[in-house]
């Protein structure tokens, strides 16, 4: 019988515990159990193709993956879906950026380009206790393709972006110590869609898991869209079902409850 339905996740705080840095083991049961009916994306604010994403996907294996929020969507090594911001957009974003106490700025493979990289490093240490990156000059972003940009800084400075630039949503990871840059126009939602276009399945049949902000428009997209415990507030309020925490199997427990599997 093939697959009706598509089953999508977030990476990080979903599937990727920030406290291990592991996959939890029932999480992979429940995916490859889910996989016998459903073709498994991986859907998520990262470029699942850079340094910091090494060995993830395989560990799960997806049909697709929806990368950066959005604007660039994979099924294996065919790229459907490739969204580019505005040349002129971005060099405004890394000028707005400078002298501010926030960095703007996006990794590329193993290179990081930011604009006022202090900022990068704090956060790296507040969150893993150390910081590894290889800082290049940020104006080579304007020669580069560009899909979305990468906050780090307090919530407050994401508002002020917001503020200056109301054609961009920046939503915050759930540690609330940064978020994507990304036009308002792109979401996880639109990767979806695109998606279910080329797999022919019919979007009442998709189920949709995450944690931030990012998460909102594929979670209230979706058949059923699934809230981690550990989720914040306002996407669990948009979600039809919220389960546990991602190390209390919440994955597992919402596909044995919603009988997923």
């Amino acid at each position: 019988m093939g697959r009706k339905g598509i089953a999508s996740f977030d990476m990080d705080m979903t599937l990727l515990d920030h406290r291990d840095f592991k996959i939890p083991e029932s999480a992979v049961r429940a995916v490859e159990r889910l996989r016998e009916q459903y073709y498994i994306v991986i859907s998520t604010g990262r470029d699942m193709d850079n340094r910091y994403s090494d060995g993830l996907a395989e560990q799960i294996g997806p049909d697709g993956i929806i990368h950066l929020n959005g604007t660039k969507v994979t099924v294996g090594k065919e790229l459907i879906l490739d969204h580019r911001m505005d040349r002129k957009l971005t060099e405004q974003l890394l000028r707005f950026a400078e002298g501010k106490e926030f960095a703007i700025g996006m990794t590329v493979i193993a290179d990081d380009y930011y604009v006022n990289p202090q900022y990068v490093e704090r956060h790296d240490i507040r969150r893993f206790g150390e910081t590894s990156r290889n800082f290049k000059d940020p104006a080579e972003i304007l020669e580069m393709p560009v899909r979305t940009l990468v906050y780090f800084g307090e919530e407050d400075g994401a508002k002020q972006v917001e503020a200056a630039f109301p054609g961009l949503k920046l939503p915050m990871f759930s540690s609330r110590q940064g978020a994507d840059i990304v036009e308002r126009q792109v979401s996880k939602a639109e990767g979806l869609k695109r998606l279910c276009n080329y797999w022919g399945v019919d979007i009442k049949d998709t189920v949709a898991f995450g944690d931030s902000m990012n998460d909102y428009e594929i979670l209230k997209l979706a058949g059923i869209g699934v809230a981690m415990g550990n989720a914040i507030q306002p996407l669990k309020a948009a979600a039809d079902y919220v389960t546990t925490d991602i190390g209390d199997d919440g994955i597992w427990n919402a596909c044995v409850d919603l009988k997923l599997i």
